[in-house]
């Protein structure tokens, strides 16, 4: 596949805190990447350095082997992040009808998202009255709307029990011709079901970064899931 977006030697500090340190590591057209780590580990700084929205204290992200900058990055990547909440007071078909219209989708597949991903109910609800699952699910959808050819979702199944679980990464499979997903997990199970590639990330620094073959050969394992392998090199 070939090299989609490229990140040379990011480093990020706040304060005295280093977050992240030389982040090194490429992207490739039509896969989804994971970025695993537990909390603090850096993985929503690492995806706000690459969206443009903080700073970088060094490094560059490149796009197809071209310098990008903060601005140039919204016409390539839209960053989902978790926990936000977009026109609180307004009805869940409200928000969905704005997106829809800023992001040229077409009806049909906004109708075809609301029925996956079960928000029909919810449609005349404003969206602070829904639970955190719905909030999540509406999040996704107007995600999927959006027409950049990489996706960056901060926690997607966040929210969610097994079986929505599922669904949703059934969906994001569904949704994958001619985009890249970027996903930042802490859950290992539902990481390892879904991502081609993961980003091992540990106190702001790439542990490891590979298929789940790959990482077992590192790891110097020969069978085990994403979670032994975790434990193995971090």
């Amino acid at each position: 596949m070939p090299e989609l977006l490229r990140s040379k030697n990011i480093s990020k500090r706040f304060g005295m805190y280093q977050v992240l340190s030389d982040i090194s590591f490429s992207v490739y057209s039509g896969e989804i990447l994971g970025i695993i780590g537990p909390n603090g580990a850096g993985k929503t700084t690492l995806m706000e350095c690459m969206a443009g929205l903080l700073p970088l204290d060094k490094g560059v992200i490149c796009w197809k082997n071209q310098p990008l900058s903060p601005l140039q990055a919204r016409q390539f990547m839209f960053y989902l992040p978790d926990g936000i909440l977009p026109y609180a007071e307004q009805r869940v078909e409200v928000v969905l009808k704005f997106f829809r219209e800023i992001y040229g989708a077409e009806k049909m597949q906004l109708n075809l998202l609301i029925e996956r991903l079960e928000l029909s109910s919810m449609l005349k609800k404003p969206v602070h009255s829904l639970s955190k699952g719905y909030r999540r699910r509406l999040l996704l959808l107007i995600g999927l709307l959006s027409p950049q050819p990489l996706l960056m979702l901060d926690e997607p199944f966040d929210g969610f029990d097994l079986r929505q679980t599922l669904g949703v990464m059934e969906l994001l499979r569904e949704t994958l011709t001619g985009r890249t997903l970027l996903l930042a997990i802490h859950q290992l199970t539902e990481a390892e079901k879904i991502c081609n590639r993961f980003l091992l990330l540990s106190m702001g620094k790439i542990a490891a970064i590979g298929t789940l073959s790959q990482l077992r050969k590192q790891a110097g394992l020969n069978s085990g899931g994403l979670e032994e392998v975790f434990l193995a090199i971090v």
